[in-house]
């Protein structure tokens, strides 16, 4: 009897002892579970443990609208005669070298001969290198690269009442006051206009350069390769003999005018001026006109004013010295006056 009791027993501690074991392993698997991998009622566990959130779609890089300023600045610029070009044939070092644009529009290239590039930009005639290349079955894959390193035949034009008129570069943007400034800015003498002409084409364009700053902003347009900038000549208005300050007075935009005006703007008569013998000498096609002017009496109001032109020529004689000058010596002391802007 007590041996089958002991055997009881040590039944039931084989029995108990595994499920102790097993409940103990439940319970830490329960505790261990992640916080994450819950979900909706109903569904198993192990779907949320296995599903991930998808990754958010990657958006290509937008290509840019626009290329720089520089970049299409440049494209407008063509190869002509007498340009400067560095051409590079990448992988072929003996089909590269320096030239430049020949007068007929073409340049010289080892193994092909003549390539007409007049009219065409960089990028354009780095094509037609390459087309000539293949077609010449040189190279089956031809990379061109040209570099201008002057654009001698697309520049830009100024003439006229500048202080150094010639050719100045058109590489990158211009406007017109950045020209006119290159070019030493206008002289004592220019006109408060500019003509501006394009490549191609006949008639001018006529801009009045102001003296208010917003007009002045309006009037710097852009100029383009090929355009040639005129500054003409403005009217001037020659005062000689005895006024305080004799010399050359540029007109305004207007034009007009008169005697009283130009004489006001030199100082006045001086003390020793015989005002009543005052000439006007004016350029006509037979030569010069002279026309007697009275300025004593214009001064204190007892005669009508006289309106003056371009070239005319006012001298007042001084009553100390009895000789008057002729029309060709006044011409002579004329040009070599001093030179003033009316305000």
């Amino acid at each position: 009897m007590h041996r089958v009791s002991n055997l009881f027993f040590r039944l039931l501690k084989l029995a108990v002892v595994p499920a102790i074991i097993g409940f103990l392993q439940v319970g830490m698997a329960q505790n261990t579970t992640p916080s994450q991998d819950i979900g909706h009622p109903g569904e198993p566990a192990q779907q949320h443990t296995s599903k991930e959130l998808p990754a958010p779609p990657v958006q290509p890089l937008a290509a840019p609208e626009t290329t720089s300023r520089s970049e299409t600045d440049s494209s407008t610029l063509v190869l002509g005669p007498g340009d400067e070009v560095e051409v590079t044939v990448y992988g072929a070092p003996d089909l590269s070298g320096h030239t430049r644009v020949s007068p007929d529009g073409n340049i010289s290239m080892p193994l092909i001969g003549y390539v007409r590039v007049v009219g065409l930009s960089s990028s354009e005639a780095e094509a037609a290198i390459e087309a000539q290349l293949r077609q010449n079955n040189i190279l089956n894959d031809p990379q061109v690269s040209i570099y201008a390193k002057e654009y001698t035949s697309s520049g830009i034009s100024v003439a006229g009442e500048v202080a150094k008129p010639g050719f100045y570069s058109s590489l990158g943007p211009h406007r017109l006051f950045d020209v006119l400034q290159a070019a030493g800015g206008p002289t004592d003498k220019a006109a408060n206009k500019v003509m501006i002409t394009h490549r191609d084409q006949k008639d001018a364009t006529t801009l009045d350069i102001s003296k208010d700053p917003a007009e002045m902003a309006a009037s710097n347009v852009p100029l383009q390769p090929g355009d040639t900038v005129v500054v003409p000549k403005a009217g001037i208005v020659y005062v000689l003999g005895e006024v305080t300050r004799p010399g050359g007075y540029v007109l305004n935009s207007t034009g007009g005018i008169t005697v009283l005006q130009v004489v006001a703007v030199a100082g006045g008569p001086t003390h020793i001026a015989s005002a009543g013998k005052t000439r006007l000498l004016r350029r006509t096609e037979n030569g010069f006109q002279e026309q007697r002017i009275d300025l004593k009496k214009l001064l204190r109001g007892k005669a009508h004013d006289v309106s003056v032109r371009n070239e005319d020529i006012l001298f007042i004689p001084s009553s100390a010295v009895k000789t008057a000058l002729n029309a060709s010596a006044l011409v002579g002391v004329a040009a070599s006056t001093a030179i003033y802007r009316i305000p």
